[in-house]
């Protein structure tokens, strides 16, 4: 453990060694991250943008949104963040995620903090081991700003802190603690739904920690907390109207298809927690991977059944509250994964929707215990034959853990980025061009418009049309509405797309005359006469 020494008349905190190679361990994994994230990798796109538009809009003091523009249930907490260092340098991928590689690092730190906790030094520095590498679908889930999982995270870790500190009675400030972890449950709520499994397990492990505390006024700082930290939603419901109250808008993004349950359960299972704990390519997984997957909900039963029998083999809250919170996680990854194997997306489009499992990181503590503790106790020989081969079984399985996440990271590393640096680098040229030759309102795709608008630090409007030139998913109509005042608006399309081909249908013989410049994978179109098919 880190103990502290008198040196001159001053403490210093001296690191022991499970302590200084996870430290190494978590500068290295946040090294990686600067570097992706000063090259803009993975590359932006339009559901970031809106987020960056939001922060835009934030540090110059003409909005203060609650929910993502077009949406009444993602919260912005990130844009928030972000807005200071907008406000400083101007509209950038980096400024915009910068503040996301700050909760990563400040996640490394809480969970190696938790996992000594409810563990072991040793275990921990693992931990911290794996989550320093990163896939590009893991990297993704990281340090782009599409709203509710970094914060989450550290949002989890915390209340999972104050739960343990508050059963081994080394909180000083009981109540006070207990009304952060309501203000914590408020804010996670707020920024994304997606997290309360793990917000209703915590809350659970913390009336079981300290439930005559909540019977005073701790217990009315936890309710004021979570008012407070709930706070923008509920003024935010309040005002907006009929069809926006939190049932209205789970019936509106429910989907009423319903895929057979074998799809299902292989889209989540199979292919999405590999993907999501950073196992495969983001390409897909190879069979063997996908046994991981398999191999998945067995383990969250393994650790569960090892945390009731810690549980009643245990004295006392303060032993007893390690194992509540490796139930806590188990839960917590459980009711996730349960609800994401529910919806059509992880059989129709698994790969895509993996970052749904993004939080199944949190519970790696408490899936992989089990596993370390067998190896340790075969390792020191203090089990019978069959513990031994178990244990050996167990180092064997952690040890292919790590050596896939290494390779899969090491494949993103040498072979996976230069797609993104060239997607990157068109949507940057495009923006350049357009910037300065113009036009400067024009049409496009979804995942055109709003990367286009970031990048042009709006001076470039862009209203969003489907396929076949119908409006799209316009999230703030106010971009709409310039375009459609402007006297000669062109057209942004990918060459060879569905909706180039309708252009060029409509615009027959002038179709050519109104190409305006090709630009890496998109071309600019602006016709003489406003061509506008759906009025």
């Amino acid at each position: 453990m880190s103990q502290p020494l008198p040196r001159r008349g001053r403490w210093r905190r001296r690191l022991d060694p499970p302590a200084l190679v996870a430290l190494v361990l978590g500068v290295a994994g946040t090294g990686y991250r600067l570097l992706l994230t000063l090259a803009t990798i993975p590359p932006a796109n339009s559901d970031e943008a809106t987020f960056g538009l939001a922060a835009l809009h934030i540090a110059a003091g003409q909005e203060r949104p609650v929910f993502l523009y077009g949406q009444h249930y993602m919260g912005v907490l990130e844009s928030y963040l972000a807005a200071p260092l907008l406000a400083l340098f101007g509209p950038s991928w980096l400024a915009l995620r910068l503040p996301l590689l700050a909760l990563y690092a400040l996640f490394l730190w809480l969970i190696h903090r938790l996992t000594r906790r409810i563990g072991s030094p040793w275990f921990a520095t693992l931990i911290v081991g794996l989550l320093a590498l990163g896939s590009e679908r893991v990297i993704r889930d990281q340090l782009t700003a599409v709203g509710g999982r970094p914060e989450g995270k550290v949002a989890v870790l915390l209340m999972l802190l104050v739960v343990v500190g508050l059963a081994r009675g080394t909180l000083r400030l009981r109540r006070l603690a207990v009304g952060l972890f309501g203000l914590l449950a408020g804010v996670a709520v707020w920024s994304d739904w997606l997290l309360l499994p793990y917000v209703g397990a915590a809350t659970l492990a913390l009336l079981w920690a300290a439930r005559r505390d909540l019977l005073g006024w701790a217990g009315a700082l936890l309710v004021a907390g979570f008012a407070l930290g709930v706070a923008p939603m509920i003024a935010y419901y309040r005002t907006a109207g009929p069809g926006t109250d939190p049932l209205s808008v789970l019936s509106q993004v429910h989907d009423d298809s319903d895929p057979p349950l074998a799809q299902r359960f292989s889209g989540a299972v199979l292919e999405g927690v590999p993907l999501a704990t950073g196992l495969c390519p983001v390409n897909g997984c190879s069979r063997w991977l996908e046994g991981f997957g398999l191999l998945y909900p067995a383990l969250l039963v393994i650790a569960a059944v090892v945390a009731v029998v810690a549980y009643r083999r245990a004295t006392g809250r303060a032993a007893r509250v390690a194992p509540v919170v490796h139930l806590a996680l188990v839960v917590g990854a459980a009711l996730t994964l349960l609800s994401y194997t529910r919806t059509s997306v992880a059989a129709t489009d698994p790969l895509a929707n993996a970052r749904y499992l993004a939080l199944l990181h949190l519970s790696l503590p408490a899936v992989l215990w089990p596993l370390w503790q067998a190896a340790v106790a075969a390792l020191q020989g203090t089990t019978g034959v069959f513990g031994r081969l178990a244990g050996t079984l167990a180092a064997a399985f952690l040890a292919a853990l790590a050596v896939t996440a290494s390779l899969v990271t090491v494949l993103f590393i040498t072979t996976g980025t230069a797609a993104s640096r060239a997607n990157e680098r068109a949507a940057r040229e495009l923006a350049n061009t357009l910037r300065v030759s113009g036009p400067h309102e024009v049409y496009g795709t979804y995942w055109t418009c709003n990367r286009l608008i970031f990048n042009t630090d709006e001076e470039v409007a862009c209203g969003v049309l489907d396929d076949e030139l119908n409006p799209g998913n316009n999230r703030r109509p106010a971009y709409w509405d310039r375009v459609a005042v402007a006297s000669r608006p062109g057209y942004v399309v990918e060459t060879g797309s569905r909706q180039e081909q309708r252009l060029r249908q409509l615009l027959g013989e002038r179709a050519d005359a109104a190409l305006l410049a090709d630009v890496d994978e998109y071309r600019v179109y602006h016709p003489e006469t406003p061509l506008r098919p759906w009025q």
